[in-house]
């Protein structure tokens, strides 16, 4: 089992410059703020084309704003909510009719349990969190995959978490879903054909909203996630069929 060493930036020195030389078509789940906004920024910047979606209309609007800034129209910015597997079934055919297979797929969206013991985690909470980062996921894996399997070629990524590789206090729904993520990852990398790759990828610890939960004001000692895309955008460019089924960290 690989864990969280990261070979594939080691194998490519040039990173961003020779990452872009070929454009990708990126799809990103939960694209609208935070890691996943970031994220989309830092790619087309670098010359890729991005798919993303989330729930949010207004702020898929501003970020289309943002992507179109360098008079580039070819970003795909949809309404979709992962937790639903026909809001999924619609954003893959769309998908394919108007921007073909992604080259790579970062599952993104995740959401987090307000800080609470188990016991006092109401139950609609605790679905939020399993709906949106383990179902959401598998909603994906089950419309995306069958589309890359054709021409076996495909690199997915599965945002996971350090709390997917341990345990904390007061986000045991949160935790819980991670775990499940690295789990997915591990079993689905056994299942795909060569030439195509799942990964779990901690991003690592970030100012985000979701931080701010958990931590507090504390969470602004953490870096910005416009800091951190620079090193994922790097990372998840270069990951090949050789990382399939791996467990890294940005």
């Amino acid at each position: 089992m690989k864990t969280a060493s990261f070979g594939a930036v080691n194998r490519a020195a040039a990173g961003a410059a020779g990452a872009s030389s070929g454009g990708k078509t990126v799809m990103i789940t939960g694209v609208s703020k935070g890691l996943g906004r970031a994220l989309a920024l830092e790619l087309a910047k670098r010359g890729h084309t991005i798919i993303g979606c989330s729930r949010a209309q207004d702020k898929l609007n501003s970020l289309q704003s943002e992507l179109s800034s360098d008079h580039n129209n070819h970003h795909l910015l949809l309404i979709a909510d992962v937790r639903s597997n026909s809001s999924v079934e619609e954003l893959a055919r769309a998908v394919i009719e108007k921007k073909g297979v992604p080259d790579i797929i970062v599952n993104n969206a995740g959401t987090i349990n307000r800080n609470n013991k188990i016991w006092e985690v109401p139950e609609e909470e605790f679905d939020a969190v399993i709906d949106t980062n383990v179902k959401g996921i598998a909603n994906v894996l089950r419309h995306f995959i069958p589309l890359m399997l054709p021409k076996k070629q495909g690199i997915i990524v599965n945002f996971s978490s350090g709390w997917g590789r341990s345990g904390a206090a007061l986000v045991a729904p949160y935790c819980a879903s991670k775990w499940a993520v690295e789990g997915l990852t591990r079993s689905v990398a056994k299942e795909l054909p060569d030439g195509m790759a799942v990964i779990a990828l901690n991003p690592g610890v970030i100012h985000t909203e979701m931080l701010q939960s958990c931590f507090g004001t504390s969470a602004s000692i953490y870096q910005a996630p416009d800091a951190w895309a620079p090193k994922a955008a790097t990372m998840i460019l270069n990951l090949t069929v050789a990382d399939n089924g791996a467990s890294l960290t940005v």
